[in-house]
């Protein structure tokens, strides 16, 4: 009897140290993953924090100097402008490629043949690197054998000799035009899996109603869709925002991202260029986090 009574004392006191009331063994569980995100997230931030706030960190004695490095960096003409050319980019690839990707993950939603070989295709476009689809487009956009610049000339869009990427606002439609093609697969795949968990009894009761496909759409996708969508805009715009590749490709030095300027403070700048160059990356940092909780109130917005 005393074996048979103390059977379920044995259970609850192994759930009870499984469990979060079991004080230290779910810690343990997580404090390798825990240690990982200090190393390789956490502290780059912290000590990037630390070396903006420095005179020269290069040196063997660098000097505190608070906010001087960011207040240099604002007062960059240079830098304001690579603000304005981010924000630019930010919100036309993103607007690009959510309209795009919705259009295309409401399309491939329904049955059809050849829909899985559709979806697998649509995807290369995002398998390739950021910087390789640089350099393919870089070659179409080339002054010489460029088939972008041929057609643009063609069309009497371009001077003859002149490129797209001749102009900041050249550099601009370049960098979108190359985002929206690699990127738009990836907001389809994350609309298209939203709309997948969408009952289809909705659909079929409001077509008895005898409603339109707009009606549909605005009354029962839309609203359905909100919370992936703002997942999926939350990814581009954290994207968008800290843009490398495109703009050190394309635009050089001469167009610069905030991500790009940064790069070229830190590592095509003198010792003194350095300090100021992180205090962009960690401006560059601050924008994302302002993106990440401006999302996150609208999803739990719409939670609610």
């Amino acid at each position: 009897m005393d074996l048979i009574a103390t059977r379920p004392r044995e259970k609850r006191a192994a759930w009870w140290r499984v469990s979060f009331k079991g004080h230290w063994l779910p810690y343990l569980f997580v404090l390798p993953t825990i240690l990982l995100i200090l190393l390789i997230a956490v502290y780059p931030m912290l000590d990037s924090l630390r070396l903006s706030l420095l005179d020269n960190p290069l040196l063997s004695a660098p000097h505190f100097v608070g906010l001087r490095n960011y207040s240099d960096v604002l007062s960059d003409p240079i830098f304001i402008g690579s603000m304005q050319m981010t924000l630019l980019f930010t919100i036309l690839s993103v607007a690009a490629e959510t309209l795009f990707g919705l259009s295309i993950a409401l399309l491939i939603n329904h049955a059809f043949p050849g829909r899985g070989l559709v979806r697998a295709a649509i995807l290369i476009p995002w398998a390739f690197p950021t910087v390789v689809s640089a350099q393919i487009w870089l070659l179409m956009y080339n002054d010489q054998t460029g088939v972008i610049t041929y057609l643009l000339q063609s069309l009497h869009l371009l001077p003859p000799g002149n490129t797209l990427l001749g102009t900041p606002a050249g550099v601009l439609t370049a960098a979108v035009i190359t985002d929206v093609w690699k990127t738009t697969p990836f907001m389809t795949l994350l609309l298209l899996a939203g709309l997948q968990v969408i009952p289809d009894e909705l659909y079929e009761a409001a077509n008895v109603d005898g409603t339109t496909r707009w009606q549909r759409f605005t009354t029962i996708t839309l609203p359905l869709l909100w919370a992936p969508l703002l997942i999926a805009l939350l990814f581009r715009s954290l994207d968008s925002i800290r843009v490398f590749d495109l703009f050190y490709v394309f635009g050089q030095r001469a167009v610069p991202s905030m991500a790009s300027y940064a790069n070229f403070k830190m590592f095509a700048g003198t010792a003194f260029d350095f300090a100021p160059g992180v205090a962009a990356a960690v401006m560059v940092f601050l924008y994302g986090l302002a993106i990440s909780l401006f999302f996150v109130v609208l999803l739990r917005r719409a939670n609610r």
